[in-house]
């Protein structure tokens, strides 16, 4: 194997698959990347046998051939070197890398160890816009539950329908759901549904981001698939595989609220401000008091902590229904109100042990649900 490209290139590619090799005591292979040369494309593959990721690109290559390679060792000398032309030459298992005056020799591994990652299905791939789509993964992606007692919500819960595709997440204390309304319908002969581990959606995320053009996605019963293709040829640049989370996820439907006894229409800002502020004096319950009354077209909002002090503040906002006494975890308010993208938000309460919607003003998309703290 002999190639020559770009040191920036190299590092660009190198940022994205080594995003998923953890220092692994048992499974020291998968501390490496696998390197392959074929044709005039260099593959980078990691795994940490949940997630997989392989990226591609266009290379000078005079010979192909595989290798492993630490991924910390490549990571850290690639630093140093200069942005010019790197050529790579494996010899034996060693991966020979020059590139101006530097020259190192890194000691590599039988490329047959490294585990497969499985390619997904042969189907026709649903095609999304990526902007839109990982603007609406990250609205919900932090609410997940973070506990391995219920697996089924550890993740995100993807509903895919013909002109509809429907982000969930929820960790039994709030709940958020992001509807994508799609310009041209998916042509799907069935609903699909899945839950993707918190972790892949993350990375899906952070290597797919915000950069303009279109997101593949395959779909197997066990697996999903991820792609981005090359902008100069119709070949994957990046692939993301993933194992999916068995189970049934609940019917977050019958949660959601029908009516409400209270509705807050406020500035997001100023709301979100004043629960920080409260924030502050709140105690080990991380309890924010509200006191909503309609007469005035106002919302109080107290805390107190006995080592500290205590809070208080009001804003105006526009209110009808029943007046209300109620506590919220201020984190959990918080949240909710900095993934709402509108300048004025709804605030719709059912009592003060009922669960309250948070949600944009003039938009459908989204919505989240909070549960109060139940009064002692």
């Amino acid at each position: 194997m002999k190639f020559t490209i770009l040191q920036e290139k190299l590092k660009s590619g190198l940022s994205i698959v080594e995003r998923v090799p953890t220092k692994s005591l048992t499974l020291p292979i998968l501390n490496n990347l696998l390197f392959k040369v074929d044709k005039n494309f260099l593959t980078l593959s990691s795994t940490d046998l949940e997630i997989g990721i392989k990226w591609w690109t266009l290379v000078k290559a005079e010979k192909e051939g595989s290798v492993l390679i630490p991924v910390k060792i490549l990571s850290n000398l690639l630093n140093f070197l200069p942005n010019t032309p790197v050529t790579i030459e494996k010899q034996d298992l060693n991966l020979v890398v020059e590139c101006g005056n530097y020259k190192t020799q890194i000691k590599g591994q039988n490329p047959d160890d490294f585990p497969i990652i499985p390619g997904v299905g042969e189907e026709e791939p649903v095609v999304l816009d990526k902007i839109s789509f990982c603007q609406g993964l990250s609205q919900v992606l932090e609410i997940a539950s973070h506990s391995s007692v219920k697996p089924e919500i550890s993740g995100v819960y993807f509903l895919f329908q013909r002109d509809l595709i429907r982000m969930v997440a929820t960790d039994s204390f709030r709940l958020a759901e992001k509807k994508l309304f799609l310009k041209e319908p998916l042509s799907l002969s069935k609903e699909y549904f899945f839950i993707l581990p918190q972790k892949t959606a993350r990375e899906t995320l952070n290597i797919f981001g915000e950069k303009d053009n279109e997101l593949r996605l395959y779909l197997s019963p066990n697996q999903v698939m991820f792609e981005s293709l090359m902008a100069e040829t119709p070949h994957p640049q990046v692939q993301i595989v993933s194992r999916l989370i068995e189970g049934e996820y609940p019917n977050y439907q019958e949660i959601i609220p029908k009516k409400y006894e209270t509705q807050v229409v406020c500035q997001k800002s100023e709301f979100l401000n004043q629960i920080k502020g409260a924030a502050v004096f709140s105690g080990k319950i991380n309890e924010v008091k509200m006191k909503i009354d309609p007469k005035n077209n106002r919302v109080e909002l107290s805390s107190q902590n006995p080592d500290f002090g205590q809070y208080h503040s009001f804003f105006s906002a526009k209110i009808k229904g029943e007046s209300q006494d109620v506590s919220f975890n201020h984190r959990f308010l918080a949240d909710g109100l900095a993934n709402i993208r509108s300048s004025e938000v709804i605030f719709e309460l059912t009592g003060s042990d009922r669960p309250a919607v948070l949600k944009p003003k003039d938009d459908e998309s989204y919505l989240y649900v909070v549960m109060p703290i139940k009064a002692s």
